[in-house]
């Protein structure tokens, strides 16, 4: 994965995103990010229905999981209401007090 993120960005070398809509000043458009979940969900061989909302719920549960408060979490997710961010912390694994990015565990090797 690495290997091909370093070829993308030696091809591409994108300035403003990281991935590019149809023009290189553009950011890629809502319908193309659903386009590539989908395609990709079909080349894993996964037949559970998996949405970009999937990839947020899971992105904010590891966050908690992982140390960050939930205020934080709240302010990055860009929730109107506390109350909305709470329901991560019925679903999230507590116990670790330190804070990491779920990619900076992405190739550990535990």
């Amino acid at each position: 994965m690495i290997i091909g993120l370093k070829k993308y960005l030696e091809a591409y070398m994108p300035k403003d995103y990281l991935f590019n809509g149809e023009s290189r000043a553009t950011k890629y458009s809502a319908h193309g990010v659903q386009w590539a979940m989908r395609e990709a969900t079909k080349r894993a061989g996964i037949s559970k229905a998996v949405s970009l909302h999937s990839l947020r719920h899971c992105y904010a549960t590891h966050l908690l999981e992982y140390g960050m408060d939930i205020d934080t979490l709240h302010k990055l997710l860009g929730h109107k209401h506390l109350n909305t961010t709470l329901i991560y912390l019925h679903v999230a694994r507590l116990g670790g007090s330190e804070a990491l990015s779920p990619f900076d565990r992405l190739y550990a090797k535990d």
